[in-house]
């Protein structure tokens, strides 16, 4: 069955790539969603909303702390007045005017274990591995994915809860990771936390946590080593993950539970298709994922509608423009994203009949 999409909304967005394939959008609880650009020395904020309305200045535009830094996933306030960044050997919180409002040191994410530092806080030591910070959807606190050095001496990664106003570390959670990198994702729900740990050909660790009155409870789904965390929705208790490798999308309740499992369709007699990291919930009845990667050609790709509850393939999604090989990004609201590179052309789509 094929599923014909409408376009809604089409704009001229430099970097928007960033937005389907990369960590780029935030989106929160009570449904807005922003575009977190990097420009050079600075880090845009774009209201999805009013990008799609014409308005191409940025809501806020914060200095980097680290120019030379590009690595580590940040995170801007829910009033959009300050943001926080997750740097190479510290997490800092800068307002809108660029002012430092606090800083919460941590060891290097430099995979060279002792390896020297110059003193410059501009200081970039080699490697690519990063961690990353998420404010709550109450602008109450900061979750960060950290290095830091142990009691023995040794490095170990620790997920760690601070004060959004001063940076003071309000509780931790040991990690048995040894990342390559990381994100995170709050849950509309607005208790929740998860986070999910990239490890390279050592696979991935998926972690949620809840602070409740002082308390941190935290608990993962690491037996396979194998699920990102993909996408949540307020219309759905639980998450949404992608095997490793592709092979399958799984629902699961909070606690971890599979609640419904898929497997893309074959296609014809060549290698089996795979899903991309790209993919989550239209809305709370319909998930989009897509095929690209494991497409042979181009034309070939595809995006795919499917049940949010049991997760059964409605269909292929046709677009009025010809096939689209871009990576997908859903805004929870009945609509999804695509970026032609070519053009830097934004568009928005939503299906016109399911």
């Amino acid at each position: 069955m094929s599923i014909t999409a409408q376009l809604r909304d089409s704009v001229e967005l430099p970097g928007g790539g960033a937005l389907v394939n990369g960590f780029a959008f935030e989106s929160r609880g009570g449904g807005a969603c922003r575009a977190l650009l990097g420009n050079g020395c600075e880090l845009e904020v774009h209201d999805l909303g009013e990008v799609f309305s014409g308005e191409s200045v940025p809501t806020a535009v914060f200095p980097l702390p680290w120019p030379g830094w590009d690595r580590g996933v940040h995170s801007v306030s829910p009033d959009g007045t300050f943001a926080v960044f997750s740097g190479q050997r510290a997490v800092r919180a800068v307002g809108r005017g660029g002012e430092t409002l606090w800083e919460y040191r941590h060891a290097c994410w430099g995979p060279v274990i002792g390896h020297p530092h110059t003193g410059d806080e501009q200081e970039v030591c080699p490697g690519h591995e990063h961690g990353s910070c998420r404010v709550s959807d109450d602008g109450r606190l900061v979750w960060a994915h950290i290095v830091a050095e142990s009691a023995e001496g040794e490095c170990e990664e620790r997920w760690v809860v601070l004060d959004a106003r001063d940076g003071r570390e309000l509780d931790r959670l040991p990690l048995s990771s040894e990342a390559s990198g990381s994100h995170q994702l709050s849950h509309p729900d607005g208790v929740h936390m998860g986070l999910c740990i990239g490890m390279g050909q050592d696979g991935v660790l998926l972690h949620w946590a809840r602070r409740d009155g002082g308390e941190l409870t935290g608990w993962d789904l690491n037996e396979s080593l194998d699920r990102i965390l993909m996408d949540v929705n307020a219309g759905h208790p639980g998450f949404l993950t992608v095997e490793h490798s592709g092979w399958d999308l799984q629902l699961h309740a909070l606690d971890g539970t599979v609640l419904a499992e898929v497997s893309p369709d074959p296609a014809g007699d060549g290698d089996p298709p795979r899903w991309d990291y790209g993919c989550g919930f239209v809305d709370a009845d319909t998930v989009i994922a897509s095929t690209i990667d494991s497409a042979e050609e181009p034309e070939q790709a595809r995006h795919w509608l499917l049940d949010a509850r049991t997760l059964e393939i409605r269909g292929a999604v046709a677009y009025p423009t010809g096939p689209v090989d871009s990576y997908v990004r859903p805004l929870g609201d009945g609509t999804w994203l695509t970026y032609d590179d070519k053009s830097g052309t934004l568009n928005r789509w939503a299906a016109t009949a399911l």
